[in-house]
């Protein structure tokens, strides 16, 4: 018994007629795949199909061997392609992160560099807040990940990819929007809220800047994202200090307003763990430069 036996019998149990199997499926002569048939029904002992009227008709042992030889065919088609799998060399994989938002500039540029040596690469992404990174890259499940500066980073190395000037963000319509910058004093009044500790990085650049201007922040509420700081701007006629690449995200009720004098910045690092040495990790390491070049 042959695979081509089980294929020419599931083509006219299919059919219902050796006629259209072989003309219209196998493509083959019908006296010959009546004798394929015939050897079939020969070495399994008993007979599978009939003729009658309404063309082929399978016995009760044939409709037993139909699911038999269906799945057979499949096992051989999975042996196949095993087989070819195995032969192929393994496909590089890179677990990246970013911190929620940044991917937007970085991705492009990343995903070009990459697959430009690594054809065949699969990259894994991950996005959320720098801790929740952070603890990934220590733990080894992530190769790199774009992040802001945090503590207890000590068997990670660092790389500076850019520095994100702060803007303040506030309603479209609110009575600073007639200014060309913003001062640290002008917002004393104003209803200010602060980024929650899930962005510790931004929060401790927030108060750091306020405390140097003599002001002592009490905010009535905090934010955890991009999109939580855009409900309650527009809900609240609220100011925040945001970096300046989150622009993008707002809608036209929300603008933006530099900062007068000086401007706290933020700056974003690529991270990996110390004992990384992939080749692929090394290749993103030399190109971050020209991450910065184009997305300025």
């Amino acid at each position: 018994m042959e695979l081509r036996h089980l294929r020419y019998f599931i083509a006219v149990a299919d059919a219902g007629s050796l006629t259209v199997a072989a003309e219209q499926k196998l493509h083959t002569s019908q006296p010959s795949l009546s004798r394929q048939i015939r050897d079939l029904e020969q070495e399994v002992g008993v007979q599978l199909m009939t003729r009658g009227a309404q063309g082929i008709e399978l016995t009760s042992a044939g409709r037993a061997f139909l699911d038999h030889a269906r799945m057979a065919l499949l096992q051989a088609e999975a042996a196949k392609e095993a087989a070819l799998r195995a032969a192929q060399p393994p496909r590089p994989i890179f677990a990246l992160g970013f911190l929620s938002g940044a991917e937007i500039d970085l991705l492009p540029e990343v995903n070009r560099v990459l697959r430009g040596e690594f054809p065949g690469i699969e990259i894994r992404l991950s996005s959320d807040y720098s801790p929740v990174l952070v603890k990934a890259l220590m733990r080894r499940k992530l190769d790199a990940a774009f992040i802001r500066p945090e503590e207890h980073m000590e068997d990670l190395f660092c790389r500076r990819v850019r520095t994100d000037p702060l803007v303040f963000v506030f309603p479209s319509d609110h009575r600073l929007a007639s200014q060309a910058a913003i001062a640290a004093e002008e917002i004393v009044n104003e209803t200010f809220y602060l980024p929650s500790k899930s962005a510790p990085a931004l929060r401790r650049v927030v108060l750091e800047y306020f405390n140097r201007a003599g002001i002592d922040l009490k905010p009535e509420h905090e934010v955890h994202n991009v999109v939580h700081a855009i409900s309650m701007i527009t809900a609240m006629r609220a100011v925040m200090l945001l970096p300046a690449y989150t622009k993008r995200y707002l809608p036209e009720s929300i603008t933006t307003r530099p900062v007068k004098g000086e401007v706290p910045t933020l700056d974003l690092i690529i991270a990996y763990h110390k004992a990384n040495n992939s080749p692929i990790l090394k290749l993103l390491l030399s190109s971050v430069g020209n991450f910065v070049e184009a997305r300025s």
